[in-house]
């Protein structure tokens, strides 16, 4: 990589840069000693620091608290590059910006397109190439229709690759036939550098030498790790690594950016505050099931230790496993001397690892009788937070024998009851529908019997696609239980 750099514009080798967020104390102030905390926290994972960026709330900041800012920055960074965020709407005041950025002891400043009253692609270029003639830094674009609502277009790019200090471009856009695009266009006269952090894998395959990412805020060695192993063509180590942290890059690239990011600082223990208003930290950009699922994810990589959704633990201590199988549906009205009595079939199936475990108890029998009763009983009186659904295929396509699907565990939040009426419910329903097909489920019970399905599912069941197989893999278990052994 050294002999490419040596013919680069960039002054310094890009890698992975957190676009940092900005700190704030209770009264919405800057807190400075909350920044400086935050660059150690990252600042042996990273090789620069980017300030004051859209992940920073740069709208919301003074000019005087963005020049303090970068002047941190540059204290604490350990003598690794500082990128200072500079943007704003109007040229004059981009170019103060640049001015306090160099002054700072900035290495680069990064610029956003233009924004609110959208000027036309001749102003575009205007706004840049002035800006490069008034300031003596390195100049980054900045691509990020989300906020911008509109692209840098990509011919202003091409033309502005020839600009002596115009350096490099940071594409947050997430769109990499844009990205491609560029690359192919400015054919390497800068560089680009990708700042979506759901498609950095192929963003660097496809040409892009670095990244600035909210995300990095969070788990910078592993975007090293990426980072790394693209750089030593092992692309099947950085798909793995991009893939441990997909979900989360999803959630912080989706959910509000820096409003993201400081709901997982702040639950590793890095505080950082909350957002200035008018952002939000919940009931806005990040609702409550968001903030659950962010916190699970984190759990998962290790950042943080299980304070919320206990898990079911060791599986001895799962709600299903208890007492005979017969004896599990007395919160539908079913005792085990009543199941037996009635002859009613029963089964039972397990499968997974945790937390996507799972367990099912059956219970199976004719519509007339004591099941059909608690059938239609928990239809009309459902259990609070428990509330029975049938299985079904698709919308309005229910499966036969009828089947209602009760969880064991209370269903807290829409993220858990997202995982029950969702691939819990549509797995269930196949199983049932390929029993039918094989025999293994006679074909008049379709129109003479229904089924109760008992679900324990881990509170903390994250992945969909897991959780699917091991309800489809536990019910096919239970239903050859159940009509394997028939009673007469």
């Amino acid at each position: 990589m050294s002999n490419a750099w040596q013919q680069s514009k960039l002054p310094f080798p890009p890698g992975v840069f957190p676009a940092l967020v900005t700190p704030f104390d209770q009264d919405e102030g800057v807190d400075e000693d909350a920044f400086r905390s935050l660059i150690r926290h990252v600042i042996d994972h990273v090789d620069g620091l980017v300030p004051c960026g859209t992940t920073g709330e740069f709208p919301y900041l003074s000019v005087e608290e963005q020049k303090r800012l970068v002047e941190v920055a540059v204290e604490e960074a350990q003598g690794k590059p500082v990128i200072a965020g500079t943007g704003a709407a109007a040229t004059r005041q981009v170019v103060v910006l640049a001015e306090n950025a160099k002054e700072a002891g900035a290495s680069a400043c990064l610029v956003v397109t233009p924004y609110f009253l959208h000027p036309s692609d001749k102003g575009i270029y205007q706004h840049f190439y002035e800006l490069s003639r008034a300031v003596d830094i390195p100049i980054i674009l900045y691509n990020i229709p989300q906020v911008v609502d509109a692209y840098l277009p990509r011919t202003v790019v091409e033309d502005l690759a020839d600009v002596d200090n115009i350096v490099a471009l940071k594409d947050s856009s997430g769109n990499l036939t844009y990205t491609m695009e560029v690359l192919e266009m400015v054919q390497g006269r800068i560089e680009v550098l990708i700042g979506h952090d759901e498609v950095v894998l192929p963003a660097l395959a496809g040409g892009c030498t670095g990244m600035i990412l909210a995300s990095a805020n969070v788990f910078p060695e592993v975007w090293q790790r990426v980072f790394q192993a693209v750089q030593e063509g092992d692309l099947a180590t950085a798909r793995e690594w991009q893939m441990k942290v997909q979900k989360l890059a999803r959630i912080f690239s989706r959910h509000g950016g820096g409003v993201a990011i400081k709901a997982a600082l702040n639950m590793m223990g890095v505080e950082v505050g909350r957002p200035r208003r008018p952002l939000k930290p919940t009931g806005g950009a990040l609702i409550h099931e968001t903030r659950a699922e962010i916190q699970l994810e984190l759990e998962r990589l290790g950042k943080v230790q299980g304070t919320r959704d206990k898990g079911l633990g060791t599986r001895d201590k799962g709600l299903g496993t208890r007492g005979a199988l017969e004896e599990r549906f007395e919160d539908v009205g079913l005792t085990g001397e009543v199941i037996r009595d009635a002859g009613l079939r029963v089964g039972t199936g397990s499968a997974g690892e945790e937390p996507e475990w799972v367990q099912l108890d059956l219970v199976a029998g004719p519509k007339a009788g004591p099941l059909g009763d608690a059938y239609a009983y928990q239809l009309t009186y459902p259990l609070r937070r428990r509330e029975a659904l049938t299985a079904i295929l698709e919308p309005n396509l229910t499966v036969r024998p009828p089947t209602l699907i009760l969880p064991t565990l209370e269903q807290k939040n829409l993220r858990q009851a997202n995982m029950i009426y969702g691939p819990t419910q549509a797995a269930v329903a196949k199983a049932i529908v390929d029993a039918l097909e094989r025999g293994v489920i006679p074909q008049a019970a379709m129109d003479e019997e229904v089924m109760i399905v008992l679900a324990t599912v881990d509170p903390k069941a994250l992945d969909r696609h897991a959780l699917y197989q091991n309800v489809y893999t536990a019910m096919e278990k239970a239903i050859r239980q159940a009509y394997g052994h028939r009673r007469q």
